[in-house]
């Protein structure tokens, strides 16, 4: 049972940052201000900018995949943990930059991912 509550928590964070990619690096101008309550103009100077923390959580996401198809449970566990921990980082210096709510959608969702898998 907590196997299986680790992994949904594992995939509930890798498919927020893959939307969080889309966001990102596709809908910005459209659906940047609204989840970040920008302005339009804003959304269109500051695109470049946001396409580029798109690539970056692309890489979080890629950590992430490889913890999950990994063949070798050694380097399955360890890109995991290590895209998990990127995660929460992330999502504290998010909050702490940016908007506390980040550390809802960010930081808790991948302690809670750690502790499953924790104790799974």
């Amino acid at each position: 049972m907590m196997k299986t509550l680790a992994l949904i928590a594992y995939l509930v964070v890798l498919l927020i940052h893959v939307y969080i990619v889309v966001l990102e690096m596709v809908l910005w101008k459209t659906r940047g201000p609204k989840v970040f309550g920008i302005t339009p103009e804003k959304a269109a100077e500051t695109a470049a900018m946001a396409s580029n923390q798109g690539l970056y959580n692309g890489f979080l996401v890629a950590a992430l995949v490889i913890g999950l198809v990994a063949p070798d449970p050694a380097v399955n566990a360890s890109f995991a943990v290590f895209g998990l921990l990127c995660v929460a980082v992330a999502g504290i210096w998010g909050a702490i930059t940016v908007n506390r709510r980040i550390l809802l959608v960010q930081t808790v969702p991948a302690v809670a991912a750690l502790a499953l898998g924790w104790f799974a």
